[in-house]
């Protein structure tokens, strides 16, 4: 199969994911075309399989903004045409999808007829699509999608109740490279980061303000005070200032690195004890399945994806949104007891192997081919 994907070639989840999906697929032997307007982070080793077409945006003067829709769509038109896809897989509805759409429209006057699967994962739902600026052609795109997939029920539910919907949206989770991502023994690393055997706890994320960044210091502040303990904040963003004040004002500077944006991420989750993710909104979590995939088991709110992903009481624990209190007491519950923190690290790998890309790729394959059976029987019956 030749599959065009399409994404934002960022560190967030949404591109993390997709570049992750394609790489996976090209191991398989398929033909993956990533089409965006930089190589995406994690596009990052040479296979036969794996192809890159950037985006070239115009910088003619006219425009206020440079229109990457158009430019994406008629990069879109031209690898379809000339490297013969079989399938669309755009990730982000906007502007991915309705530049897919517009794509297709043009491809039909060329007597080329591909689908198009969207998968929508969060924020271009329970934030962007629902700008009343962008919603009638979100919900557009995703009528008009040949397929759709989101990435947990939750956000299943949230696209049905923000958007009038008339196609079936399929659910197929997000997922984790075990051969990538597994605890590996890094005792000398663990040694330099907690000399004295404290505790290490962690949180990933691009610091925005739905990250409650703030929060994972509070609750670090509180688990300090029972237990010798160490917190490593892994990203960069908007708040990251805010934390960095703030554990400051708390007097545990000391114990806090910052150590930015990190590639080997598995790496550091080795060495970690406990994950922190007190978000607003999470879709579905993939730094806690990233975590846990370390035998890291995660502390987060009971929003979006999570509940579907983090078994309370057995991979972790789950609170309300902003209860700091309750977060600090369930970790410290965990790190208290050694035998008891080893029975939650061995539950979060097991639920991790849940979530094995093997098991998740088969069913993106099955979907790509229900698309593809689908469109040409609809072009059949015309």
């Amino acid at each position: 199969m030749k599959i065009g994907i399409v994404c934002y070639p960022t560190f967030g989840g949404s591109g993390v994911v997709a570049t992750e999906l394609g790489k996976g697929l090209a191991s398989e032997g398929h033909q993956v075309h990533f089409i965006t307007y930089s190589q995406p982070a994690r596009l990052d080793f040479f296979s036969e399989n794996l192809f890159y077409h950037e985006v070239a945006v115009s910088q003619y003067p006219l425009f206020d903004f440079p229109p990457y829709e158009s430019a994406l769509a008629s990069k879109l038109v031209d690898v379809v045409r000339f490297e013969q896809l079989d399938v669309l897989h755009v990730h982000y509805a906007i502007p991915h999808a309705s530049a897919a759409y517009l794509a297709k429209q043009i491809l039909r006057s060329y007597g080329i007829h591909i689908p198009v699967v969207t998968t929508l994962h969060g924020t271009d739902i329970t934030l962007v699509g629902k700008d009343k600026s962008f919603k009638p052609v979100v919900q557009f795109s995703i009528n008009e999608s040949d397929g759709v997939t989101t990435v947990s029920e939750s956000l299943k539910k949230q696209t049905l109740e923000f958007f009038d919907i008339t196609r079936d949206i399929e659910v197929i989770p997000n997922f984790i490279d075990l051969e990538r991502f597994f605890n590996k023994k890094r005792e000398h690393f663990k040694k330099a980061i907690a000399p004295d055997d404290e505790r290490i706890l962690i949180h990933t994320s691009n610091f925005r303000k739905v990250k409650n960044t703030t929060d994972v210091v509070r609750i670090f502040h509180q688990v300090n005070q029972k237990i010798p303990s160490k917190l490593l904040m892994v990203g960069d963003g908007p708040e990251r200032s805010n934390a960095e004040e703030l554990s400051r004002q708390l007097g545990i500077s000391s114990s806090v690195r910052f150590l930015g944006k990190q590639d080997a991420i598995e790496e550091i989750l080795s060495v970690s004890d406990l994950f922190l993710m007190p978000s607003s909104s999470e879709s579905f979590g993939l730094a806690a399945l990233e975590a846990m995939a370390c035998s890291v088991p995660v502390i987060s709110t009971n929003t979006g994806g999570l509940p579907e992903l983090n078994v309370n009481g057995v991979t972790g624990f789950l609170s309300d949104i902003g209860d700091v209190d309750d977060m600090a007491k369930n970790a410290i519950h965990i790190l208290e007891d050694c035998p008891r923190l080893e029975e939650f690290k061995k539950a979060a790998y097991a639920r991790a192997k849940d979530f094995d890309i093997k098991q998740i790729l088969p069913l993106y394959e099955r979907y790509y081919q229900k698309a593809i059976d689908s469109l040409k029987k609809e072009n059949k019956s015309l």
